[in-house]
């Protein structure tokens, strides 16, 4: 995967988490702290989780210290959360653009919370936070069908069809 491989996932990453947290801003606060018995609880658990996997990632990457998950009860609203999302996909944004080819094909040593050690490329690591973003934006498509809303719709096609217009 090359680098500007990695700029398109993260465009489309972005383009389509705007396109959930639009869809989300029109529900009731009851709807968005609904607990659906799902993975996270609900679509705040959920979304919280995606986003805070965001920040963890980046944290490994930079060596910052704070590499704690974002805690539900910690976040009361979904515009709490939206402020804290910009600032995480501004950071991996900045952290994108400081790779290069070669850099993407380094490896990066993982130290889990457990102690448990992995070695990953960065161009892997990188392919696994978008793909780990989509497997719960699904889930949360899920949760909007449940609750009798039309979600957007977030496919990577519609992504490029929208980009080539």
């Amino acid at each position: 995967m090359t680098l500007s491989d990695i700029k398109t996932l993260y465009a489309y990453n972005t383009w389509a988490n705007n396109k959930i947290f639009e869809a989300l801003s029109q529900l009731t606060d009851e709807q968005y702290m609904q607990d659906m018995k799902s993975s996270h609880g609900g679509i705040h658990g959920t979304l919280t989780h995606l986003v805070g996997a965001g920040k963890v990632w980046l944290a490994r990457w930079k060596n910052s210290s704070d590499k704690e998950m974002l805690r539900t009860n910690e976040i009361s609203s979904l515009s709490a959360l939206i402020s804290i999302r910009k600032t995480i996909e501004d950071g991996i944004d900045s952290f994108i653009n400081e790779m290069s080819d070669e850099k993407l094909q380094e490896l990066f040593t993982l130290t889990t919370a457990k102690g448990d050690k992995y070695v990953y490329s960065y161009a892997n690591m990188l392919q696994h936070l978008a793909n780990h973003s989509t497997y719960h934006r699904g889930q949360i498509v899920t949760m909007l069908r449940q609750i009798g809303v039309t979600p957007p719709q977030t496919d990577f096609s519609f992504y490029l069809r929208q980009q080539q217009s």
